[in-house]
Formats: C-alpha cells, sequence, structure tokens
C-alpha cells in the first residue's frame, strides 16, 4: 500500500520552507507548484472512488475516468488564479504549466514508489512521456484561457472546449499506455514529438518576424 499522502507531505515541505525564504515574485512558482501536487493527490482519491462507484475495470478507469478528472482538477486552479487575481497572458500560461509540471512530478515519484525503479530504460521513456503529456496538457489550456478570458463571451465555452481537448488528449494517451507492447513507447514519445514540433514551430515564427 501506498501512503501517497505522505509522499505529498515530504515533496511540500521543501516547497514550503524555499517560498518562505524567496520574494513575491517567486512565490506564484512555489505555491502553483504545491496546488499542482494537491490536486494530483486529489484526483488520486477521486478517482479511486469514481471506479469503486462505477465499478470500471482497469481500462475504463485509465481511459475514461482518470483524464476527465485529472483534467478538471488541474483546472480548478487556473481559475481560481483568473478569478481572484486576473492575471495576464503570460502568467496564466506559466501557472498553466508550473501546475502541469508539479502533477506529473508527483505522479512519477509515486508510480516510482509503488512499482520500483529497476527498469532505467522504461521509468526514462515514461518519464518523459507522462511529463511532456501533461505539459502539453497544460499549453493547451493555458494558452487557451489567455485568449478566451480576454473576451467575457468566450469565458465559459472557451473554458469548456480547453478542457474538452485536454481531456481528449489524456485520454488518447492513457488509452496508448494500457494497450501495452511497442504502442506504448509511441505514446511515450508522442507528446515529447509534439511539444517538440511546436517550440520549433514558435522558434520559427519568431526568427520570420
Amino acid at each position: 500500500m501506498t501512503y501517497i499522502e505522505n509522499i505529498f507531505l515530504c515533496m511540500v515541505s521543501p516547497l514550503l520552507v524555499a517560498a518562505l525564504c524567496m520574494g513575491r515574485r517567486q512565490l506564484r512558482l512555489f505555491l502553483f507548484s504545491i496546488a499542482g501536487m494537491g490536486v494530483c493527490l486529489l484526483s488520486a482519491y477521486i478517482n479511486t472512488f469514481l471506479a469503486a462507484v462505477c465499478q470500471a475495470d482497469a481500462l475504463a478507469a485509465t481511459a475514461e475516468i482518470a483524464p476527465v478528472v485529472e483534467e478538471l482538477m488541474k483546472l480548478l486552479p487556473l481559475v481560481f488564479y483568473l478569478l481572484v487575481f486576473e492575471p495576464e497572458g503570460d502568467k496564466i500560461k506559466a501557472a498553466a504549466i508550473t501546475v502541469a509540471l508539479a502533477f506529473a512530478t508527483f505522479e512519477n515519484v509515486c508510480y516510482l514508489i509503488q512499482n520500483g525503479a529497476d527498469r532505467f530504460s522504461f521509468i526514462f521513456f515514461r518519464g518523459f512521456g507522462t511529463g511532456a503529456m501533461h505539459v502539453l496538457c497544460g499549453l493547451i489550456v493555458g494558452g487557451g484561457l489567455a485568449y478566451t478570458w480576454r473576451r467575457t463571451w468566450l469565458e465559459i465555452a472557451g473554458t469548456c472546449g480547453l478542457l474538452g481537448a485536454a481531456i481528449t488528449l489524456h485520454a488518447i494517451y492513457n488509452l496508448l499506455i494500457a494497450y501495452g507492447g511497442a504502442v506504448q513507447y509511441v505514446a511515450y514519445a508522442l507528446p515529447v514529438l509534439l511539444v517538440a514540433a511546436g517550440r520549433l514551430s514558435v522558434f520559427r515564427l519568431s526568427r520570420r518576424k
């Protein structure tokens, strides 16, 4: 049995200490990191509860329940940030990526503790793949929110659309992972390639300007 709340406490404690020692500019980074790990912890509890209530098998829980719960939970800190502080577009995107990155980090640590870290090649691909997938979903949601929340008529519809896109990407990734075999490694590589392609496109556009 893995006591993920104890893992959460151990990982968050240094961040809290560091947050107290850093200035206000860096405080936002630590708070969103803690929020990302916190929603990952809550997602694990909610996933387990819903899987038990719906009597879902492993595949259904992985491909149908987890993507919806996890992407919705990652959205909550961002919506709170938008409603209370009304930040600029760049800050929204940075917050979304930070939450996603912290979520992926906590998820990977829990996976390592539960399943062991003896298979280096598998852990290597999984670490990059899962991290890139969550960051990619964060980029979709964060970049989209930065645009839609500047237009009142787009706030609700735009947020729902972005959430749906992130859930779909997450579900496809989880479904490919659940298939196993070579397909699993394709799934790990896919978000990494998408993030790399996106960065390359941005770099080329910036050079043209």
